[in-house]
């Protein structure tokens, strides 16, 4: 019978195009020896063709001050990414584009556990992911260690509110699901958790039924305790949500004109950026996240 930490490996250690994997190697490489993991996530994973889409990734590193001196970057870089993880940058690569956030290997297993402040990593890495790279053994184990925290996380707040009855085995992911896009500012379609569920329901099923194994009690927390959770985790998520944008102003390489990306599609708005606005990005941040506030996307 497998553990859950094999099902998660199976998944997770699936070869992917070369492209993908070349392109996580080149992330690590200027971080060093203090780089740790590499994971591939998101929509793109899902696609056959990848040319002319932003692929998403999370680079795991030792020390951010240390991965930070490495890569020859700033020390502001390691501050803001220890204060408010976690920071990201635009990539590209053999024709490829991405953006890559990096985090430590401690705030990746804080990120993943119960004692995470907001929904954004484990959200992401309860669904199907895929460890592209990793310095060794040790890193490999961590970051599995990582995944399979995160699905048990998911399910610890989701099965209290999923009625038992239900006919739908999988109903307790969509549950998760739903809450988490509800905990963040997303501009997709509310349809779009069944779509992740529904993407790998066999995967879902098989994980589930080992999380109830290994942890009988995933549904022991009372509904009145997880619906307190989900609200905190909501009103924090969404404004961790805008100061990480905020944040990406400055850190992300044409950062402003992301924000303001963002806010449009959030918020329906047309906001067009002007010369200042992208000599003084930080500047115009201040000016920018309040309309986002304004627009209603943050409750």
């Amino acid at each position: 019978m497998d553990s859950l930490k094999s099902l998660i490996a199976a998944e997770a250690l699936q070869p992917v195009d070369p492209r993908v994997s070349a392109f996580a190697a080149e992330l690590a490489r200027p971080f060093g020896d203090t780089a740790r993991a590499v994971i591939f996530y998101g929509s793109c994973l899902r696609e056959a063709q990848l040319d002319g889409l932003m692929l998403d990734f999370y680079v795991i590193v030792s020390d951010y001050t240390a991965a930070y001196r490495q890569a020859g970057k700033g020390g502001w870089m390691a501050r803001a990414n220890a204060l408010i993880p976690p920071n990201v940058f635009p990539a590209a690569h053999a024709n490829l584009a991405a953006k890559y956030a990096v985090l430590s290997e401690a705030d990746l297993a804080r990120a993943c556990s119960m004692q995470a402040r907001d929904v954004s990593v484990w959200a992401r890495f309860a669904q199907p992911v895929r460890l592209v790279w990793s310095a060794d053994d040790a890193a490999r184990d961590a970051a599995l260690d990582a995944l399979c925290d995160a699905v048990v996380t998911l399910l610890r707040h989701a099965a209290p509110l999923t009625d038992t009855a239900s006919a739908d085995p999988l109903a307790a992911w969509r549950t998760g699901f739903t809450r988490t896009y509800g905990a963040e500012l997303r501009a997709e379609r509310g349809d779009r958790p069944d779509k992740v569920v529904d993407f790998a329901p066999g995967y879902y099923a098989r994980v589930g039924e080992t999380i109830m194994r290994e942890h009988p009690d995933i549904a022991a927390m009372p509904r009145a305790e997880a619906e307190n959770r989900w609200e905190a985790l909501r009103r924090r998520g969404k404004r961790l949500t805008v100061a990480r944008l905020a944040k990406a102003s400055f850190t992300f390489a044409g950062g402003i004109d992301y924000l303001a990306w963002k806010i449009n599609r959030h918020a329906g708005t047309q906001i067009t950026i002007k010369p200042w606005q992208r000599k003084w990005p930080l500047v115009a941040a201040v000016f920018l996240v309040p309309r986002l506030l304004r627009s209603g996307a943050v409750k």
